[in-house]
């Protein structure tokens, strides 16, 4: 059987608060987590990867509606295979375009920071 961790193991290995797996359970992001006999939160490998995922997801700007659309598509099984890519292919160009975004501000400050090295240069030399 599958190594099973609880909810505050899960906490230190994903980073993310006991309150958002339960609500990311609660509004369907994570599915079929078992339980034990007390009713507590087991959590496997499987369970471990597809939270970092939806972590990936989540921290590249996805919605979390469209995190929940993929959830969706994915309990849906095979037959979602072209909706799940799609919805990938979709979020790889929104990510593209804010790494174009973010590497055309970080020239800017670049540029200024040049500018201001130029600056001190120049004040040391008068």
């Amino acid at each position: 059987m599958d190594t099973l961790y609880s909810i505050q193991q899960i906490t230190e290995i994903t980073g993310l608060s006991a309150h958002t797996l339960r609500y990311y359970e609660k509004i369907g992001l994570v599915q079929d987590i078992y339980r034990d006999a007390k009713g507590y939160r087991q959590y496997t490998e499987t369970d471990i990867l597809w939270l970092d995922f939806l972590i990936r997801l989540k921290e590249t700007g996805m919605p979390i509606r469209e995190m929940k659309k993929f959830a969706d598509l994915r309990s849906e099984g095979e037959t979602t295979v072209s909706l799940r890519k799609e919805l990938l292919e979709h979020h790889y160009q929104y990510v593209q375009s804010q790494i174009r975004q973010q590497q055309h501000h970080l020239a800017k400050i670049v540029d200024k920071v040049q500018y201001y090295a130029t600056l001190e240069e120049q004040a040391k030399q008068s």
